[in-house]
């Protein structure tokens, strides 16, 4: 039987980590993912958990006193946003390298400069091939079920990789919602214990961590990142299926929405899915065959299921909440376009940079572009395919 709360995102993603009780946390505060330590913070003066909980001088700190426990056989876990991710820069890669099974809750938010403490995901795209499984939550609901899978999928044999769960600054980590908590005693059987097969503090077996690696191995180990990278898509999956069998709710790597017979369709993550998924029944209720694609997972990245579902649709226009300030598309644009080119599946597609610095992004603004991809389907041009959604004019 299922808890029924009302909970902010941050509030979930540290009623998880209460859940999960991880050896160790470490954390330093941002906005605005601070209260998610703050929340975690006051468990452990309770007694709730057994956790060490670590206060450090910085989010370098904090990624490095994760590493260290890690490290030395301890399940770790950490929250931080945008320039304090940005801070994490040299460990975030590190604990990668070092197949440390690590996971973060990031709260996204701009990266400075000039200062914003908002919503967009300029911080999560600026680490996007670091090594870190990355999982999007649409809503408050998914950040707390994401946060509940993620050591499964982390500390498995076949991955042992990093992970992250994302979800919007403000607009799901401040905002309350109804959310159905999993039992505790759940929680502890699903997540299980962790039991690193190499750790420091084994006595049996001395190991060095974080040696010189030069020519003769750094590109094997490379590859074998990559490679656990690889395998992680369908540990997501089977981990995502125990998830459906204990909570009755089912995730994927994707979400399709009135996808199956959708003429023109949206790809986005996190919370303006929701948002989009609105439109798309409003426009359907005109007859209008729109649908939508949520990238749930970024890291492992879902090319060939991306292109599978894309391959019917007249017309794509793919979201991105930061701007890759390459001249060519943000990030999510250039890799679905990618993962299509690959797949052969030939659509026009055109990209919108939106929402950055926080700015509202309603339903009017979806419907627009639903729009643009009706006209671009009855005259078959594409003008301009590197657009922004929302922007003032005079800024252009």
């Amino acid at each position: 039987m299922s808890i029924r709360e009302r909970l902010s995102g941050n509030e979930a993603a540290a009623t998880a980590m209460k859940q999960i009780n991880p050896d160790v946390v470490a954390a330093f505060p941002i906005t605005p993912s601070t209260e998610i330590p703050q929340y975690f913070s006051t468990f452990v003066a309770n007694g709730s958990v057994d956790t060490e909980f670590v206060a450090v001088e910085s989010e370098h700190s904090a990624m490095s006193a994760c590493i260290g426990a890690e490290a030395a056989g301890a399940r770790a876990m950490t929250a931080t946003s945008a320039n304090g991710l940005s801070l994490m820069w040299e460990m975030i890669y590190i604990a990668s390298s070092l197949r440390l099974p690590i996971v973060l809750s990031l709260v996204n938010r701009a990266v400075s400069g000039p200062l914003n403490i908002h919503c967009d995901h300029s911080d999560a795209m600026g680490v996007r091939d670091s090594g870190w499984i990355m999982l999007f939550s649409e809503n408050n609901q998914e950040a707390y079920d994401n946060t509940l899978m993620a050591h499964r999928i982390a500390e498995h044999k076949d991955v042992r990789l990093p992970l992250m769960v994302c979800q919007d600054g403000f607009i799901t980590s401040h905002a309350i919602e109804n959310i159905e908590l999993v039992e505790d005693d759940k929680v502890k059987e699903f997540v299980g214990t962790y039991k690193p097969e190499h750790y420091l503090l084994n006595k049996e077996e001395p190991i060095a961590v974080g040696p010189l690696d030069l020519q003769a191995y750094l590109f094997e180990h490379k590859v074998q990142q990559a490679e656990a990278m690889k395998k992680a898509k369908q540990v997501i999956l089977d981990v995502a299926k125990d998830f459906e069998t204990m909570t009755g709710r089912s995730y994927s790597l994707l979400e399709e929405y009135q996808l199956g017979d959708a003429e023109i369709a949206i790809v986005c993550m996190n919370s303006t899915a929701g948002t989009t998924k609105f439109v798309v029944d409003n426009l359907r209720a005109k007859g209008i065959k729109a649908g939508l694609l949520k990238v749930r997972v970024y890291r492992p990245f879902p090319a060939e299921e991306i292109a599978k579902a894309l391959s019917h649709v007249k017309a794509l226009a793919i979201l991105d909440r930061a701007d890759s300030l390459n001249a060519a598309g943000g990030a999510l644009f250039q890799d679905v376009t990618s993962a299509m080119y690959v797949n052969q599946v030939h659509v026009p597609v055109v990209n919108y940079v939106y929402g950055i610095g926080g700015r509202d992004t309603k339903a009017d603004d979806i419907e627009t572009v639903y729009q643009d991809l009706l006209k671009i389907v009855e005259t078959n041009q594409i003008d301009n395919p590197y657009r922004y959604l929302g922007l003032r004019k005079e800024a252009k």
